[in-house]
């Protein structure tokens, strides 16, 4: 075994160290630690499921990537995809591509015996991604859509729904302006309510059939607004996206969800920030309190340290002692600090018991991503990084005589 490992796990673990000024700061130390890998973790977990949570619904809602025609610009009303410049297939044909599915939008107002309010109604066709869409359903059913018949069923976001006093099997009458002519009227029935938590989506969007849009736009059967395409994971999204700008063609544009709600990705890009300066000095308290740690335990075993180099021990060979023994010492802070915190976010997980405000948060409840490989980094990262800043006050040891750290009481 090796001698500086020996004797510092020979120290660590003697009785001798019981009830006596060390184990108190010893104690303070571990605790110090444990509460750095407490918020070190939990704030790594809260900040990374927090942009995955949100960029997932931006996503899951518009599509991760969506193909439209330039002359749509920022309407809200789609303008008609130029179909045959699209290289479809090859899309499909993308390992990293989910889903296509085709859509349109159309600004219209929905008028009822309370109120009114405008809103867009995006259709979607049979090729509708409703799994993927479930998760957002708090209420009802999502209707299935078909080529072979028109359906006027629709899906509400909650907050229309509660603005427009409606409910499931709830009928409503929804207006579309024309140029230079009277607005035409299309009645609805009402058979599921979802919610996102995203304002911009909540706020104005409603899901129906996408033959409505066609007939009012006096388009073929077989005219779109544009594609959305989902990828099968969001974080690929800027590796995949360049490969389906290519496929977009002529006249068309391809953009990525990221970009749609660039406010909304702005704030997320936060909390890279965020996470980086509340880790950082969370190392840097931990650092403190080690340090203070080994200059206790030095001046406690200044005898000790006498008693080594009269027996020859080099300074080299008494300062890797006194680092192996108080990084051995933090162990248990560690162990303790993870347990701690990954129990906590796995209660926030299942059990959602810390809320959000969804119009300033997005969200609901605070997410959490549980990566035990990140976990795995912040421990070690700490582990470095003690064993890095303990160098300095162990050089302490190389000023020490034998002589006087023999006398010194």
């Amino acid at each position: 075994m090796n001698f500086t490992w020996f004797i510092s796990k020979k120290i660590a673990l003697s009785k001798s160290n019981k009830n006596n000024l060390s184990q108190t700061i010893i104690r303070i130390g571990q605790t110090a630690i444990a509460i750095g890998i407490i918020v070190s973790v939990i704030t790594m977990a809260i900040g990374f499921g927090s942009k995955k949570a949100i960029k997932q619904k931006m996503a899951d809602f518009n599509g991760h990537v969506t193909i439209r025609s330039y002359d749509s610009n920022n309407s809200f009303n789609s303008s008609k995809l130029n179909k045959s410049n699209v290289l479809l297939q090859k899309i499909k044909e993308d390992p990293d591509v989910s889903n296509v599915q085709a859509y349109a939008t159309r600004s219209g107002v929905i008028r009822t015996e309370s109120s009114f309010a405008g809103v867009i109604l995006k259709g979607v066709s049979d090729d509708f991604d409703r799994n993927r869409f479930k998760e957002f359903m708090i209420k009802g059913d999502i209707p299935n859509y078909s080529k072979d018949s028109i359906s006027n069923d629709v899906i509400l976001s909650e907050k229309i729904a509660k603005e427009m006093k409606l409910d499931i099997d709830s009928s409503f009458v929804m207006f579309f302006v024309r140029e230079n002519t009277t607005p035409i009227y299309r009645r609805f029935i009402v058979k599921g309510i979802f919610r996102t938590d995203i304002k911009q989506i909540d706020d104005v969007f409603l899901i129906g059939d996408i033959q409505h849009i066609q007939k009012l736009n006096h388009w073929n059967p077989e005219d779109i607004g544009g594609y959305d395409i989902f990828t099968k994971d969001i974080e690929d999204l800027d590796h995949v996206f360049p490969e389906i700008e290519e496929c977009a063609g002529f006249n068309n544009y391809a953009e990525k969800a990221t970009t749609t709600f660039s406010q909304i990705n702005d704030w997320i890009r936060i909390f890279d920030t965020n996470i980086f300066i509340i880790m950082s000095i969370m190392m840097i308290v931990v650092g403190i309190n080690i340090i203070m740690v080994l200059l206790i335990l030095i001046i406690e075993r200044t005898n000790s340290i006498g008693m080594l180099k009269t027996l020859g021990a080099s300074n080299k060979q008494i300062r890797s002692i006194f680092i192996n023994y108080t990084l051995f010492i933090m162990i248990p802070g560690l162990l303790i600090g993870n347990c701690i915190a990954i129990a906590l976010l796995y209660i926030q997980k299942y059990f959602e018991v810390v809320k959000l405000d969804p119009d300033n948060y997005y969200v609901s409840s605070v997410p959490v991503y549980i990566n035990f490989s990140y976990i795995f980094l912040i421990s070690l990262a700490t582990l470095v990084i003690s064993g890095v800043v303990l160098l300095l006050p162990s050089f302490i040891i190389s000023k020490m005589t034998p002589i006087r750290s023999i006398k010194f009481q």
